[in-house]
């Protein structure tokens, strides 16, 4: 009976014994996933990493104490209160991009590296809006978030992290200063509005002068034209005239030097005044003329006419 029990204690042991071994052997195939690192401990001390791949580590011997994630991690900052350089009261939060570079540095270089993180960016970005006024925390967004990133870079030396951006998501000033920022945005923004209809009515006036004085520069040239215009023409006329008149000269001229050409010319006059005398006398003008028209050169000669 009691060699029967001891028989059974001995299965159990040896059974037991021959699972621990097979757990252990199971538990020294690994495979690392992409983008993960294993840290292997030998004995309680730091042995090697482990990249992605297929490893076999020694049983008993080797354990895997810490599994680091290598993708880059989006880490929320907590809102905190914050004081400006003028003594106002903010809430900021904003958002933490990091990633482990040295797996081994992650796992014993501190604690909790999210955590430490996320205090020195929260200390980091208290200690930066305290030397800004309020109205310069809004626009010195890209400095702070410089700052913070400086500053954890510099702790993630030793932290085997690298922090690639720190962005601030709210910055939260009390509700009387929100008031009072809203009333001051509606005044500039009036300002502006009331400027850029001033400035608008100005260049309408000016550009309605200046079309008024294109106007009567292009009227006062165009009269100017004109009566340079009108002035050659009269003066191309007179021209001519003249032309004319001193061409019909030479030819009278002419005429009257060839044979029969005064007796031509005399019955020519003679013709233009009787044409005249009839003009008048149609026009019931009171006229004299001579008792004997038929006697041309005696009424010639008495009115003092060189023939």
């Amino acid at each position: 009976m009691s060699g029967g029990i001891f028989d059974i204690i001995n299965l159990i042991f040896w059974g037991g014994l021959f699972l621990i071994v097979v757990i252990g052997f199971i538990k020294s195939i690994r495979l690392v996933p992409t983008k993960s690192a294993y840290i292997v401990e030998r004995f309680g001390l730091y042995h090697k990493t482990l990249d992605a791949g297929f490893h076999a580590l020694i049983p008993f011997m080797d354990k895997v104490t810490f599994i680091q994630d290598l993708k880059e991690r989006t880490i929320d900052v907590p809102p905190q209160d914050c004081f400006t350089k003028d003594e106002v009261n903010v809430v900021v939060d904003g958002v933490i991009y990091l990633s482990v570079i040295d797996p081994a540095k992650a796992s014993y270089g501190v604690t909790n590296f999210i955590f430490g993180s996320i205090e020195l960016a929260q200390t980091t970005t208290r200690s930066i809006i305290g030397t800004l006024d309020l109205d310069k925390t809004f626009e010195e967004r890209d400095l702070i978030s410089s700052k913070v990133v400086e500053v954890l870079n510099q702790a993630g030396e030793s932290w085997g992290i690298r922090v690639h951006r720190y962005e601030i998501k709210n910055i939260t000033p009390p509700h009387t200063v929100q008031n009072a920022m809203e009333k001051q945005v509606g005044a500039e923004r009036e300002r502006r509005a009331i400027l850029a209809r001033s400035q608008g009515d100005k260049q309408a006036r000016i550009n309605m002068s200046e079309g008024k004085k294109m106007e009567m520069i292009n009227l006062s040239e165009g009269e100017m034209m004109k009566r340079i215009n009108e002035a050659q023409g009269r003066a191309e006329e007179i021209l001519t005239i003249s032309r004319a008149t001193g061409e019909s000269i030479r030819k009278i001229g002419q005429a009257l030097s060839l044979p029969g050409g005064a007796e031509a010319f005399n019955l020519k006059i003679k013709e233009l005044y009787l044409n005249q005398l009839k003009q008048l006398a149609d026009g019931n003008v009171d006229i004299i003329i001579p008792g004997n028209l038929n006697n041309y050169d005696q009424w010639i000669d008495s009115i003092g006419i060189d023939k």
